[in-house]
């Protein structure tokens, strides 16, 4: 039998990915695949949900990739929040079904309703302490679950899907998502926030024997809880800098 040369990877490369494997080998779902080895963040294209894209510039380390804070927005002042129905808006060759949109952004609806109500009192109606939520999901792809659990579970394919995600930013066999979203004055209509994101699955093994759009999945539980946490983090500094 053939035995692995030991020289084949280098030692520099192996202490890259077995850091990599400790801090995100549990993770579940991970920012946005990178443009190339530095790292930045790649460019993502927009589906013209938010009408107006000049405001939002990239996000920094653990932020969304594109991101606007109003410097002028009072968070302190709303307590309530409408929650419009998510939408689906993507490119004309998109390989979501029709039928899979609407439970991805059924999901993701009541992901952000769970997530949101601990905060806010939930309305249908503007008023002049109520923030509205305006959000679409723009792209989704599927993983391949027999494939992705093989990658997490066999040693030497997680090495090389490691290699590939350090080159890349992304792993093979995973699944991503894609999203738009705003947050305005329910009232006068100006934009307090906005953001444009994508994640994609991490190398967890819980991640990897899920159903295809179990990354998906993870990346709309991770946003909403997300939106729900920065929200209250913007009112409790009361400031906008970050």
């Amino acid at each position: 039998m053939k035995k692995l040369c030991k020289s084949t990877i280098p030692v520099a490369l192996l202490a890259s990915l077995f850091m990599t494997f400790f801090v995100a080998g549990c993770a579940t779902t991970t920012e946005q695949p990178k443009a190339g080895i530095m790292g930045e963040k790649a460019p993502l294209p927009h589906s013209g949900f938010l009408g107006d894209y000049s405001q939002l510039k990239p996000g920094k380390e653990g932020q969304a990739a594109l991101v606007y804070l109003n410097p002028a927005a009072q968070w302190s002042k709303y307590n309530k929040i409408i929650i419009e129905p998510v939408q689906f808006w993507a490119a004309p060759d998109t390989q979501v079904p029709p039928s899979d949109q609407e439970v991805l952004a059924s999901y993701f609806y009541n992901a952000l309703k769970e997530n949101l109500q601990k905060h806010f009192t939930l309305v249908d109606k503007p008023g002049p302490d109520v923030m509205k939520l305006q959000t679409a999901l723009t792209d989704a792809t599927a993983s391949t679950p027999v494939l992705r659990s093989a990658s997490v579970v066999i040693p030497q394919v997680r090495v090389l899907n490691t290699a590939q995600s350090l080159a890349t930013g992304s792993y093979a066999f995973v699944g991503t998502a894609q999203a738009e979203g705003q947050i305005i004055d329910s009232r006068t209509g100006e934009r307090l926030a906005a953001a444009v994101d994508k994640r994609a699955g991490g190398m967890g093994l819980k991640a990897a024997a899920q159903w295809k759009w179990g990354d998906a999945q993870n990346a709309m539980d991770y946003w909403a809880q997300r939106i729900a946490q920065r929200i209250v983090e913007l009112q409790t500094q009361g400031k906008t800098s970050d």
